[in-house]
């Protein structure tokens, strides 16, 4: 990923730049010393938060698409700080700009050959699970495999919600500031989206 200057901010050998930040700050501190120009703030962010991007990435799209959604993010965020204000997290603010780059690659390149349903029921755990130890047994990774194919035909603005709920923790209040919504929607998006995978994945009950 390279700004206007050539230059890759998220690159280690890009932490000398900056020589300021402190690995143990808290986000809105980073941020201000990466907006103004702290490339080593910036790494730090991209540390705390790229692998939880690049999971929601890989989560609408497929391939290179989603490593190069995490891109896309991620020169949006140093192109945005020093305009970033605080009003919303800033690990908020990071899964909205991963949003619109998602979505702007779904508009131009429609996910096509959707494989047939699966099945299973208490995705939430297990998913949790199955993240933490993906080499576990046949059955279990049979299990994985199924519940990725679920979530890939829930629509976008369901697995989105599903996502940065019950893999990254966030508050139904972030959720909304991420999809441009109320939190009363971002319930009922996830009571769509629970309903549609537990019918989906029924017979791993």
């Amino acid at each position: 990923m390279e700004d206007e200057e050539g230059c890759d901010p998220t690159a280690a050998g890009g932490r000398g730049a900056g020589g300021t930040a402190d690995g143990g700050a808290g986000d809105a501190v980073l941020a201000r010393r990466a907006g103004l120009g702290d490339r080593e703030a910036f790494a730090v962010l991209v540390d705390r938060h790229g692998p939880a991007l690049l999971r929601y990435c890989r989560t609408l799209l497929r391939g290179g698409d989603a490593e190069d959604c995490l891109q896309d993010t991620l020169l949006a965020a140093w192109r945005g700080l020093a305009t970033f204000r605080g009003e919303a997290a800033v690990r908020t603010w990071l899964f909205t700009l991963a949003r619109h780059a998602a979505f702007a690659r779904l508009r131009r390149w429609p996910v096509s050959g959707s494989r047939p349903p699966v099945q299973l029921e208490d995705v939430q755990d297990r998913l949790r699970d199955l993240r933490a130890d993906p080499e576990r047994s046949g059955v279990e990774s049979a299990l994985r495999e199924a519940l990725e194919v679920a979530l890939d035909l829930l629509p976008p603005r369901q697995r989105t919600a599903w996502l940065l709920r019950e893999v990254e923790d966030l508050g139904y209040d972030e959720i909304a500031e991420v999809l441009g919504t109320t939190p009363t929607a971002v319930r009922g998006l996830l009571e769509r989206a629970r309903t549609t995978l537990a019918r989906s994945l029924e017979e791993w009950r």
